[in-house]
């Protein structure tokens, strides 16, 4: 058995203190947020329903590490326990897990599946089964100092070769400040899943895939060419060649810090840039991506976020399911987008007063939001670990300059050609 947590709600309490459960209630298990505020608006959420349901919850600790949280749920799921009721999952997970998690569909009213994003709903389907409903959603933005740019009199860049001339100008200019260790522009470099996000970024920006909706494997085209070679331009520039170990909270760190122009990040970043003690506060702003060249150029971001699913061998599947329906509803989302910048997958929230005062770029980034560009999870189901790992590595390899884009993309089509198996994932 896994180690568990704490009990929250009235139900639970009594439980707790009398040794036994109300006759109607049971407890349902949950795997959510590992640490901090991620963690407490879980733990808010789940008492809020413990409290008006008469049911018991408790939180059960996984790995902060998407990745060993990953290896944990297919273990565990591989054998049939049921330690855990509800599992909070990366929107990459629904083609790795579906064949262990119940179909939601069949517990939660349609018209309440249709209030979130379409696209989400269509990656958390898989043979006709809702195997998790959505949370909250993520889409990579960028990040931009508004002082800087109103200094040296450049707009908000469009395209990436704008958002390279406006960096060099700014680097320049900041580091004969004094600033020696400013930086132009930072994202996410490191060899994970991360850049497997930013480099889909680019090559989408171009009009690039990696692998079409058919299974077809279309990473060597000349879009991906053109963007992997323009980013690899970028490493000793405008990015410093640490960014190559960069992964979401070390661009942060730079950016906030006051010591980069420009940053890719996840929404979260607002909050914590706006904070009290933040040296950058009241200086940020946030925009959609730029967009690459070519006829099929446009912003985009990469659909990131987090979903709740059941798993078919829980104990207590409706109340589970119930929990699920309470903690992706409108109420609790606008709770945890107000509270914790954390994006709604409602549509109708992008119009809400409470919400846009607390977060101000949601309604201007509502596009980038609903429509973000999905990685190729779902066709490649199981293998999609594999198929992410060999594109990121090559990537990496390119940035590194290890590899011409050319060459490095040749060999990985070679290599995601034969994992797919002609395209049959």
């Amino acid at each position: 058995m896994m180690p568990k947590a704490l009990v929250f709600g009235a139900a639970g309490v009594v439980a707790m203190l009398s040794g036994v459960a109300p006759t109607s209630a049971v407890t349902v298990t949950i795997s959510c947020g590992a640490v901090g505020q991620e963690l407490e608006l879980c733990r808010q959420g789940t008492a809020a329903w413990a409290e008006a349901t008469g049911h018991g919850v408790e939180i059960v600790s996984t790995p902060n590490s998407a990745t060993e949280r990953l290896a944990l749920y297919q273990q565990m799921l591989a054998s049939g326990a049921a330690d855990i009721d509800v599992f909070q999952i990366d929107v990459i997970w629904p083609g790795i897990l579906a064949m262990h998690m119940i179909d939601l569909s069949t517990y939660i009213p349609a018209e309440e599946v249709e209030q979130h994003f379409p696209a989400i709903v269509t990656n958390n389907t898989v043979d006709g089964a809702l195997v998790a409903m959505p949370w909250f959603t993520d889409a990579g933005v960028l990040y931009y100092r508004t002082d800087l740019l109103e200094k040296y009199g450049r707009g908000i860049p469009t395209t990436w070769s704008a958002l390279a001339e406006a960096a060099e100008i700014i680097v320049e200019g900041e580091r004969l400040a004094g600033n020696d260790t400013f930086q132009g522009f930072v994202f996410q470099g490191s060899a994970y899943e991360g850049l497997t996000c930013n480099a889909l970024e680019w090559i989408d920006s171009y009009g690039g895939q990696i692998v079409a909706d058919n299974g077809r494997v279309r990473v060597n085209n000349p879009a991906a060419v053109a963007a992997l070679t323009e980013a690899a331009g970028w490493i000793g520039t405008i990015s410093p060649e640490g960014v190559l170990s960069y992964t979401e909270e070390e661009a942060r760190g730079v950016f906030q810090a006051g010591n980069a122009a420009f940053m890719r990040n996840w929404p979260y970043a607002w909050a914590l840039a706006q904070s009290d003690d933040s040296p950058v506060r009241g200086k940020v702003g946030v925009v959609a991506l730029p967009m690459g060249e070519g006829p099929d150029a446009g912003h985009t971001g990469v659909l990131g976020g987090w979903n709740l699913a059941v798993s078919k061998y829980s104990t207590h599947p409706e109340e589970a399911a119930d929990l699920v329906r309470f903690l992706a509803s409108y109420d609790e989302q606008k709770r945890r987008a107000v509270v914790g910048a954390y994006n709604p997958t409602i549509a109708g929230l992008y119009q809400d007063e409470d919400v846009l005062t607390a977060n101000p770029f949601f309604g201007s980034l509502y596009d980038t939001f609903a429509n973000a560009v999905a990685r190729p999870s779902r066709v490649t189901g199981d293998r999609y670990n594999r198929v992410s790992s060999e594109f990121f590595n090559a990537v990496h390899r390119i940035l590194s300059g290890a590899s011409t884009a050319e060459a490095a993309l040749s060999e990985l089509q070679t290599s995601l050609n034969r994992l797919s198996r002609g395209g049959r994932w």
